[in-house]
């Protein structure tokens, strides 16, 4: 294992010089962009960088709960970095990972397509890197730990199918481009729309998956809601503003829409009657299965559940992809409420006896 910058183990005799080093430590570690899990670095700890692309979208901050525990409940010493959503800020922060000489980093990316030459930078000085969610096309990543991409947007695809759509018209409000994970949802939709012969008549690309986009598209195209029986939003956030704009136009719950990540307010207006469905992905297992990798390869051990490979362009990559799992009103208790991922009173907040509205 690499050599820590700092030693815990290191001590000096006189009582002003180790407060100094003190002091130098905090104010190595009081950086804006860094948010540290763990004070001390210490000598012999499995040191894990992981770099967000944002907090955005809600269920990041659950993924980084969950990694940072199950890592230090491990052993290891994790540094969060949050990019912001800025692919330069992103690089800076893995180069600044590589320079605290991380045995790891954990890459969440905010474009498949700029990282590849800072993930060279890392496994060139020794790192190991682990492509989080998404894709980092042709950068060699050590692993790959994600979900069935394709799966969540046939998912999608079936639910809205199985409504029926009598005008056999729909719209894809989706993702940015630069997101890997959004081709291959959009695949698995669009295929399920051709196989009944449902148009999708068009397919508007939310940068930086802001939200407001979806709000915008339908402000600025509302005779789009008078031809279509279903929206398909890329996430939940995404269909948080469209269900807005459609209560506004006295069209919610008469437009079918769709998203993913099991949002709560998704989950409330699942119950409501408002939004179709959502695709549930347990992060939690995706991202302790993650940290759990991390520290197997750091200790250069055999990682375990490695189910397939993934091609990042260039390289085959060994992965492990998850099952994500559709949520409708049906199966809503015991695939989200069981499984402790909202509370009962959350998702019901706004109905009464569990059923009907208030």
């Amino acid at each position: 294992m690499k050599r820590k910058r700092f030693s815990k183990a290191r001590r000096y005799g006189a009582f002003l010089t180790a407060i100094i080093l003190t002091a130098a430590l905090l104010t190595g570690c009081g950086t804006e962009r860094e948010e540290k899990a763990g004070i001390e670095e210490d000598e012999g700890k499995i040191q894990i960088g992981i770099c967000f692309d944002s907090f955005l979208i809600e269920r990041w901050e659950r993924d980084r709960d969950v990694f940072v525990s199950t890592a230090r409940d491990l052993g290891a010493e994790v540094n969060v970095q949050n990019a912001n959503g800025n692919l330069e800020d992103q690089i800076a922060q893995i180069e600044y990972l590589i320079e605290k000489k991380m045995d790891v980093i954990v890459i969440i990316g905010i474009d498949g397509d700029g990282l590849a030459g800072a993930v060279k930078k890392a496994k060139d000085a020794g790192i190991i890197v682990i492509a989080y969610d998404r894709m980092i096309h042709n950068a060699d990543a050590d692993l790959y730990v994600s979900f069935d991409n394709e799966k969540v947007g046939t998912l999608m695809g079936e639910a809205m199918a199985a409504e029926g759509l009598p005008l056999k018209k729909v719209l894809m409000l989706a993702g940015p481009t630069a997101d890997n994970n959004v081709a291959m949802v959009n695949s698995g939709f669009i295929k399920v729309m051709d196989d009944n012969g449902v148009q999708i008549v068009d397919i508007m690309y939310a940068d930086g998956w802001k939200p407001e986009y979806a709000s915008d598209y339908i402000y600025e195209h509302p005779e789009v809601l008078d031809e279509i029986d279903g929206i398909m939003c890329g996430n939940d956030s995404l269909a948080t503003h469209t269900v807005r704009v459609l209560a506004e136009k006295r069209k919610a719950g008469k437009i079918v829409v769709t998203g993913q990540d099991a949002e709560l307010e998704a989950c409330q207006r699942i119950v409501e009657g408002t939004q179709l469905m959502t695709v549930y992905k347990p992060v939690e297992k995706q991202a302790r299965v993650a940290a759990e990798c991390a520290i197997a390869l750091a200790k250069g051990e055999e990682v375990e559940g490695i189910n397939t490979v993934m091609w990042d362009g260039t390289y085959s990559i060994p992965s492990i992809v998850l099952e994500p799992i559709a949520v409708n009103k049906g199966n809503i208790d015991e695939t989200i409420i069981e499984s402790g991922f909202h509370l009962r009173e959350e998702v019901y907040l706004n109905v009464s006896d569990h059923g009907e509205r208030d």
